[in-house]
């Protein structure tokens, strides 16, 4: 049996919510701020995660993707790679007609 946390639940919870809310943040350096090894809250973000995923219910982000929804992702994937290539032409032909008008 895991030993009992010297942390509160809710000051786990907050320090969770702090380190989601600070992407940007490196996870030692708030793990210092609140006095806890960044490994700790690792932990903790960690087992967040894991709670969420198993509390949530079907499209809400907790399962695996069906096979129409892989389709779909494949699909819609393929056809924003298209979209990426036409815009990047299209971006330097008008790079190119500007570049001759102004001459």
């Amino acid at each position: 049996m895991p030993r009992p946390s010297k942390y509160p639940e809710q000051f786990r919870r907050d320090a969770v919510e702090l380190v989601r809310s600070s992407p940007g943040r490196p996870l030692r350096e708030v793990g210092r701020e609140l006095g806890v090894n960044h490994e700790t809250l690792r932990g903790w973000v960690k087992a967040a995660g894991r709670a969420e995923q198993n509390t949530a219910g079907p499209g809400q982000g907790g399962g695996e993707l069906s096979a129409g929804e892989r389709e779909e992702l494949r699909r819609l994937r393929s056809k924003v790679a298209e979209l990426e290539l036409e815009k990047e032409i299209l971006r330097k032909a008008a790079q190119y007609f500007a570049k001759e008008m102004g001459r």
